[in-house]
């Protein structure tokens, strides 16, 4: 089965427990990149007033790299742990994966 990039939008005040539940599968996840982005568009819902004013919303993204299988079953984990996250996910086919 070819590798996929799951890439995960969500909210920071979940960023450390969907990390740990990564960190938690090793069989799954054999490592990821975190990183804090903006949310920006009509989906975004802002509540406080900094992101009123500033007209975005602060995120996590996670990537992790590896068998659509497993970045599947990934899925259906965070689903199982944390059915109300509000997160955005995709999975993008990757042609080559490698380290130089």
């Amino acid at each position: 089965m070819s590798d996929v990039l799951l890439t995960l939008i969500l909210p920071q005040d979940i960023a450390e427990e969907v990390e740990d539940t990564l960190l938690s599968r090793p069989d799954l996840v054999v490592g990821f990149t975190s990183h804090t982005a903006y949310g920006h568009g009509s989906s975004i819902k802002l509540v406080a007033a900094s992101e009123m004013v500033a007209g975005h919303v602060p995120r996590t993204v996670i990537n992790s790299v590896g068998p659509e299988a497993k970045m599947r079953e990934v899925l259906a984990l965070i689903k199982q742990t944390l059915p109300l996250a509000n997160l955005y996910y995709w999975l993008v086919p990757v042609s080559e994966v490698g380290r130089l």
